[in-house]
């Protein structure tokens, strides 16, 4: 007779015995200009944050934005591809966490400018600026979150 301890045992033995479920991070490649050297430290941050990142060397960076669909009021110095979604600039990785666990119907986001204290962009005994992680897409870009260095408000 199979009693309620056998039926425990059993499924504890099939928990032990599964293989675990590895979960990949998720991709991002950062496109930068060979001669860039914050856009290593914004990789950086988003390495950190537990992203598989890939950076590559793009002289033509700027011909790349704009197939990528990024406005030119909102470009900075690197751009980088996550899935469907662009990301331009200095993009702290709550923003990229956010922007993967609602996924808007948008383009991307956008740091323009390169704001002091943006991850990427931090300067050592200077206070870190206020500024918005822009979504674009269609129509007009909004804010999509207000950021002092890589902290959100």
């Amino acid at each position: 007779m199979i009693t309620r301890r056998h039926v425990l045992i059993l499924a504890g033995a099939a928990l032990v015995a599964a293989p675990a479920q590895a979960i990949e991070p998720v991709q991002v490649t950062v496109y930068k200009d060979p001669a860039c050297g914050c856009c290593g430290a914004g990789a950086d941050h988003i390495r950190n944050a537990g992203y598989k990142v890939t950076v590559i060397d793009e002289p033509e960076i700027n011909p790349l934005k704009g197939r990528l669909g990024v406005p030119s009021s909102l470009m900075s110095c690197h751009t980088a591809e996550v899935g469907t979604y662009v990301l331009e600039g200095h993009v702290p990785a709550a923003a990229l966490a956010r922007l993967l666990a609602e996924k808007p119907e948008i383009r991307g986001l956008a740091v323009p400018g390169m704001p002091v204290g943006s991850p990427g962009m931090e300067v050592e005994g200077t206070e870190p600026e206020i500024y918005d992680v822009m979504a674009f897409g269609s129509g007009e870009p909004k804010s999509f979150m207000r950021f002092k260095g890589g902290s959100p408000l």
